[in-house]
Formats: structure tokens, C-alpha cells, sequence
């Protein structure tokens, strides 16, 4: 074990430098893309119309519902769709 109180842990950590404004933005977008990702999906799966389309062009389905394609998020659908 180490000998850091909680004080200690807690002026190392006030030390560290903020984080990058784009993991602040990430994480802020994270939770609507993954309910944009559980819509699609979900909609996929009871429409084969609609599968088809989203397979066809992951990028416009993921804009059509309001998320910025950024390639992680393609990724995730396409797996999803999988």
C-alpha cells in the first residue's frame, strides 16, 4: 500500500492539467450518440427496409439522426448491425 492520504491524492490530482477540449466534447456527445446508435439499431432490426439502407450508408443514418459520423461511431453501428 502506499503511504498518499487522501489529501495528497487530492492536490496530485488538482495538479494534472485538464483534459483536451475534444475528450470534454466526446464525452458530452457520448450518451445521444448512443441513443441515436439504439435507435438505428433498434429500427433496423424491425424493418429490413430499413437495414438495408443504413448498411448501405452508415454515415448518412447516423447524421439523419442528428450525430456527427466521426469514425468511431460508424464502427460502433456497423458492428451493432452486424
Amino acid at each position: 500500500m502506499s503511504d498518499y492520504t487522501e489529501e495528497r491524492l487530492a492536490e496530485l490530482i488538482a495538479a494534472l492539467p485538464p483534459a483536451p477540449a475534444g475528450w470534454m466534447q466526446a464525452a458530452s456527445e457520448l450518451p445521444f450518440a448512443s441513443a441515436a446508435i439504439d435507435g438505428i439499431v433498434a429500427r433496423c432490426l424491425s424493418e429490413q427496409a430499413a437495414r438495408q439502407a443504413t448498411l448501405a450508408d452508415l454515415e448518412s443514418a447516423l447524421r439523419q439522426a442528428g450525430v456527427e459520423p466521426h469514425r468511431q461511431l460508424v464502427q460502433r453501428l456497423r458492428e451493432r448491425l452486424a
